[in-house]
């Protein structure tokens, strides 16, 4: 690439906000490069849903990390898993591809924080790389971007049934019962999942889920998917007309509201 020229970038997550700014955008800036950090850990419905972008928007998707995915990064730091504490994920996969990808360009990057968000997401120190919030500029909320993903045909990601955040699919950040969907749904990658808690190395008990390991949580399965069944129901009562992606997202914030990393989450 040139150097020195202006570059637009979009980073799609496989979620519903960076999704809609995409569509929202494609035809608005032709010129925009639309990036994807690979972890090699994502959901397999992640890749399909991004494989649905590229072809209804007839877009290229780069993908950063083909080489160097979680694996690769869990030993360089000697089988230290990440934490909401130890975050080397973000900036290993997420953070630094994203920056060598960009180099000294000035680059303006679009974010896909809503207006109704009160948060800004991840704002780079590389003073070429210039953040662009058009949901915030244009005033779009939740139930705008579910509209555009709707009328674009393209709609949300099949995990948006059980799971309300995109990203890996051990994310530290998973609510309970999205481990316990996890596990239904997929549960090779359930299993994957426990492997590495179990053959964590550096010397201390480490549990993805905080207070209780995986193999404890699966075993309160019932008592969870029951207890979210009941929150939903009280959900759709209170609120009969927002659609189901908004309730279960409401539902589950209740059980935990901790953002999570907004790099991988858009």
């Amino acid at each position: 690439m040139a150097k020195n020229k202006v570059r637009h970038i979009l980073g799609l997550s496989g979620g519903k906000d960076s999704t809609a700014l995409a569509i929202l955008l494609h035809q608005e800036i032709p010129e925009m490069e639309y990036i994807f950090c690979d972890t090699q850990k994502e959901l397999p419905e992640t890749y399909e849903y991004l494989e649905r972008i590229k072809a209804r928007l007839g877009i290229k998707i780069h993908y950063l990390n083909a080489a160097k995915g979680f694996d690769y990064w869990l030993a360089i730091h000697d089988g230290l898993l990440p934490s909401p504490q130890k975050r080397w994920c973000t900036v290993k996969m997420k953070i630094e591809p994203i920056e060598k990808y960009i180099g000294n360009d000035l680059t303006y990057s679009y974010i896909g924080i809503r207006a109704d968000e009160d948060r800004e997401g991840y704002i780079s120190t590389k003073p070429n790389l210039k953040p662009i919030f058009p949901f915030k500029e244009r005033g779009l909320v939740k139930k705008d971007i579910i509209s555009i993903l709707e009328e674009s045909g393209i709609g949300l990601p099949k995990y948006y049934k059980w799971r309300s955040r995109s990203g890996c699919y051990f994310c530290f950040f998973q609510r309970k019962y999205e481990w316990v969907m996890l596990a239904q749904e997929h549960p090779d990658l359930f299993e994957k999942a426990i492997e590495y808690e179990e053959k964590h190395q550096d010397g201390r008990h480490y549990t993805w889920t905080n207070g209780e390991t995986l193999r404890e949580l699966l075993a309160r399965k019932d008592e969870i998917i029951a207890k979210h069944d009941e929150a939903m129901v009280k959900e759709k009562k209170a609120a009969p007309k927002r659609p189901l992606v908004e309730s279960l997202e409401s539902v589950l914030d209740e059980e935990d509201d901790i953002l999570p990393c907004l790099v991988c989450h858009l």
